[in-house]
Order: C-alpha cells, then structure tokens, then sequence
C-alpha cells in the first residue's frame, strides 16, 4: 500500500503539475487482513501437478476459477458421502430413485464426445460418480459412432471439399471415414459412455423440444395426462433429491435443460459451467453462474463457479483434482492409472 498523499506532495513540489499527481497517486485503503496473495507454483520444489494445480486458487484470472471449481466438486463429492435419507416419494421408477445425498448432474456438448474427453467422460460414469447425463443427439451418436470405427486427429485447415471427395466427414479438427448406418448387433463396446450409462442404469437424457418454458406447462400436464416419461423423470430427479450438484462442459441445450430441472427444487447446491462463451450476446451459454440464480435455477447461498476456457484441455484436469481423486482415494487403487476401460463395473 502507497501513502498516495505525501508522495503526491513531493511530486508537486518537484514541479509536476497537481491534477496529475493526484490522479495517478490516489491513496489506497487497507484490505481485509483474509484477502488471498496471488502466488504460483515454485518449481524448485519440484514436479508435483497436484501441488500445481492446488496454488491455481491463488493465481488469478481463470486458474482461481478452476481452483474454485475444484472446491466446488469436492464440496458435492463430501455431499454424496452423507447419509442418504430414507425416505423417497417417487422411488417407483429405478431411474429416478435416489442413490445419494447428492445427484449429481453431467451435461455435455457433442464436440466433446468426438473429442478424448469422451473417455474423461466414460470414467464418471463407469464409476458411478454422476446420477444423471443430459446431452445433444450428436453427444449420443458420436459416442456410438466411435465403437464403429476410430475418428482420427485432423485440423482445422483441411480443405471440406477434398474430403468430401473422399468420404472423409471432418467433425471440428477431427475426421473419420463416412458414417454407416448402426446395426442392432452392433451395439456400444466397454470404451462407450452409452454402454456404461445402461449397464449402472444412469439415465441418459437428449432434450429438444422439451427445453424451456413450454417443457415446463408439458411437465406439469403430465401429472394429468402422463406421457412425458423422460421429462417427467429428469425433473423428478432434482425435485427428490436431498442436494444437488450441476457439472456442465458447454452451454445451450443441455445446460439449460439441467438448470431448468433444478428450478423445480428452487436451485442446484453446487455448480460449475465449464465453456467459452461470454455473455454480451444474451445467450444462456455465456451467461454467469448468477443469472441462473435470479431464476431459482442455483439456490442464492451456492458458491457456483464458471471456468471460461476450453474444455478438453481443462476438463480432465477438473477431474483428475476432484473425482479421480476422490475415487482412488476410497477404492485403495494406484492413483496412477484408471482402470482399464473393460473392468468389472464396481
């Protein structure tokens, strides 16, 4: 902290004029004594990414954000180790039936299951460590189409109309030979977030017209004229649920539809978006953690965080600091490793 005025009497007496020392030499008033000093990591101490990545809270800009993100999944990864209450009002559908003290929410976009982090993804739900994943149909037919036949590393620069030619479909920078149709004896293989999903009966929602103010009046209705089965069911899920925690890679429709669902309870507990998008535009993608919860869709006391970065450069890292960690530190396996992909289900 500067003493601001004494200096700026030195500069006027030095000859600089007055309206310039005092503008630029404003007096600064004591922070709290709690305030964090921004530190990064010291690499004398060696390579340790855990020890990396725990100064990021302290670091500023977007890696404070992923340090309080990181805070934010430990705190739904504590809530789903509680006691789960006994009592459970709408546990006639096993997929909506309560499994912990937390539900926990995953919703992504399609480039993410073209992407690698698709097996990121496939580790949460092998493990059981999400209740519930709202996803695009491209979030869907990418994961099947990977148990057909590889996608390749590609690049933005290759030419659309050479590989249109040769029957290559390049998603992102991603390409792969020509899409065929999915035979029913081709059903998803152990490296498959669907295969994983039916085998631990997580439910896997794929919402269109139901997102939005006009999915609400049809939820409603069906309490008269059932019918809405996956809709009702998302819903139910975040109506009954003693917490709940939201983890959203991307924006748009599955973003809003799992805000939207926990609206019906007056809001997520936990909360952390993960996307690019900024919110000059008005779009629900870009928009902060707190215009959700002007609408009731994150309760007012949640400490929701959102990382503006790119996902699948920092989405593994999330989930190498929270749910990896939390998983091998209770199963007493190497933390250096996952299981292999077509393991026992635990």
């Amino acid at each position: 902290m500067d003493s601001g005025g004494g200096d700026q009497q030195q500069l006027v007496a030095e000859g600089v004029p007055s309206v310039a020392a005092a503008a630029v030499l404003v007096s600064s008033t004591p922070l709290p004594e709690d305030t964090p000093v921004v530190k990064g990591y010291d690499f004398n101490e060696g390579i340790d990414y855990h020890k990396l990545f725990e100064t990021y809270k302290n670091s500023g800009f977007q890696a404070t954000n992923f340090g309080l993100a990181v805070e934010e999944i430990n705190k739904m990864l504590a809530a789903r180790d509680q006691p789960l209450a006994e009592e459970d009002a709408l546990s006639e559908d096993e997929f909506t039936r309560r499994r912990s003290a937390c539900t926990v929410f995953l919703g992504y976009t399609s480039n993410m299951a073209s992407a690698g982090v698709r097996d990121t993804i496939r580790f949460l739900v092998q493990h059981r460590m999400v209740d519930c994943v709202v996803t695009t149909a491209g979030g869907v037919e990418e994961d099947l189409i990977k148990c057909l036949a590889p996608t390749y590393v590609g690049s933005f620069e290759l030419d659309g109309a050479s590989l249109r030619k040769r029957g290559i479909n390049r998603a992102r920078c991603g390409r792969r030979p020509g899409s065929r149709p999915v035979s029913e004896r081709r059903l998803p293989t152990p490296s498959s977030v669907l295969y994983w999903a039916a085998r631990n009966r997580i439910p896997v929602f794929s919402p269109a017209l139901t997102d939005g103010s006009l999915g609400d009046m049809m939820f409603f209705h069906s309490y008269k004229r059932p019918g809405l089965g996956d809709l009702r069911r998302l819903n139910s899920m975040a109506i009954k649920a003693q917490s709940t925690g939201m983890v959203i890679i991307g924006g748009g429709l599955v973003k809003h539809h799992i805000c939207n669902a926990n609206l019906m309870r007056n809001g997520a507990d936990y909360s952390v978006f993960l996307n690019t998008a900024a919110e000059f535009d008005g779009s629900d993608s870009g928009a902060r953690p707190d215009e959700a919860v002007s609408w009731g869709k994150i309760r007012p006391a949640a400490k929701a965080v959102k990382i503006c970065a790119e996902a699948s450069l920092v989405f593994p890292l999330l989930v190498g600091e929270t749910f990896a960690r939390h998983h091998f530190s209770r199963t007493g396996e190497r933390q250096e490793g996952a299981a292999a992909a077509n393991g026992p289900a635990p």
